[in-house]
């Protein structure tokens, strides 16, 4: 079997100023070379913990050219990797994964609890899904969330209650003052689209969500802590980061199928000696599928891995760095 070349960009966390913070890299899963074709070396971002403004994010494509989101900017290269155009907007801050529907780039605005659509025609912010936690349920769902390993039958409980409550919408115009305050929320961290259905989840819910007419709906249960949630055969597909696995789900959350992300000896890692709060192996984010079944997933330190259903083992690993600090983040197949 053939695979794919795929673009992945990384983020770089507990880097310092003056050194590299994240890129974007083309890797040939068949042969396993890469060529990093953008450095995101800006000097003028917040260089506190973690990953912070570090970095690149999401990516897709839309008529030849490539979108790559930072922190608080949507980036326009061509298919050489020139920058051709770069867009802003006062709602857009820790942006995380971007998806093309349409005509539209879906932007997770995770800063302000929100999902901004951005009409690839006009080039214009054109609205925004303002997801509102009201705040007993944001109470609830943060002990919930808290509860990850505590009380089980009070964590239940609660568990039950944000079944039947459901966030809510709140249409915005991204080019005016009334919008939404800055509050992450859910951590909204991910997007998706299909059947004019805007799919979201984040990293403080439990829930992937679907928005339908300006509506929100319920669609399947996820453990907290997950990234790149989407609808996937008769179930959902993510990365379910704090349990280290890629995991095919069905609609109530019981797991199909899963695959463990492959984890490095300490000895063979580049800082490993930094906080787990700043930077891990094994946070598994970035996620895409192809069209003869295969499942391609990032990982820490920059890991590239390819996984088949029915197959126990990866069928592929190609590892970028070795650098524990260096972790994928936007993961698409190369479409050119």
């Amino acid at each position: 079997m053939k695979l794919p070349t795929i673009i992945c960009s990384t983020v770089i966390r507990s880097a310092h100023q003056g050194e590299s913070h994240g890129g974007v890299y083309l890797v040939n899963l068949d042969t396993g070379e890469y060529k990093q074709v953008v450095d995101w070396n800006v000097s003028s971002i917040d260089w506190g913990g973690r990953g912070g403004e570090r970095g690149l994010r999401g990516i897709a494509f839309y008529d030849n050219k490539i979108y790559i989101a930072s922190n608080d900017e949507i980036i326009v290269y061509n298919k050489n990797f020139e920058m051709v155009n770069s867009f802003k907007n006062k709602y857009l801050w820790g942006c995380h994964e971007i998806f093309v529907f349409k005509d539209s780039l879906f932007i997770t605005s995770t800063s302000f609890n929100s999902i901004l659509e951005f009409n690839l025609k006009s080039n214009t912010f054109v609205k925004g899904y303002w997801i509102r936690l009201r705040s007993y349920l944001s109470f609830f769902n943060n002990i919930a969330f808290m509860l990850e390993f505590g009380n089980i039958k009070r964590r239940f409980f609660l568990l039950k209650i944000l079944e039947i409550i459901k966030p809510k919408l709140i249409i915005f115009d991204p080019n005016s003052d009334n919008g939404p305050p800055l509050r992450v929320g859910f951590h909204i961290n991910n997007v998706y689209c299909n059947n004019d259905r805007i799919y979201f989840c984040g990293r403080r819910s439990n829930h992937l969500f679907y928005i339908f007419d300006e509506e929100i709906y319920n669609y399947a249960k996820v453990p907290f802590k997950t990234h790149n949630v989407r609808p996937f055969k008769r179930g959902i597909l993510l990365n379910d980061t704090f349990a280290e696995k890629v995991s095919y789900m069905d609609l109530k959350g019981n797991v199909i199928e899963s695959f463990q992300i492959k984890k490095f000896k300490e000895n063979e890692l580049l800082n490993a000696d930094l906080p787990k709060d700043h930077a891990r192996q094994a946070f598994g984010r970035g996620l895409c599928t192809t069209d003869d079944g295969l499942i391609i997933g990032g990982s820490s330190p920059a890991l590239i891995t390819v996984y088949k259903l029915g197959c126990p083992n990866a069928l592929k690993h190609v590892n970028i760095t070795m650098d524990v600090r260096n972790t994928i983040h936007g993961l698409e197949i190369w479409p050119y």
